[in-house]
């Protein structure tokens, strides 16, 4: 039976065989920070906030200027 403590399995016949097992210890925070502002994922998700604060202000301008213009 496995523990669920940290611990390193090593096979003395196969250096690449090392398996270390690290606990799940990081809030739930750092965990969200991880997987979606890093690698491709985090890539698509700042592509995605940025074209939606841009519709978000050309909106707004355009709202604007249609009740400032209105005569």
């Amino acid at each position: 039976m496995e523990s669920n403590g940290a611990g390193v399995e090593y096979n003395r016949w196969n250096e690449d065989n090392i398996n270390m097992k690290v606990p799940d210890s990081q809030p739930n925070l750092i965990r969200l920070y991880n997987t979606m502002c890093t690698g491709q994922l985090g890539i698509a998700v700042k592509v995605a906030a940025f074209v939606i604060v841009v519709v978000v202000i050309f909106l707004l301008g355009y709202v604007t200027g249609y009740y400032v213009h209105r005569c």
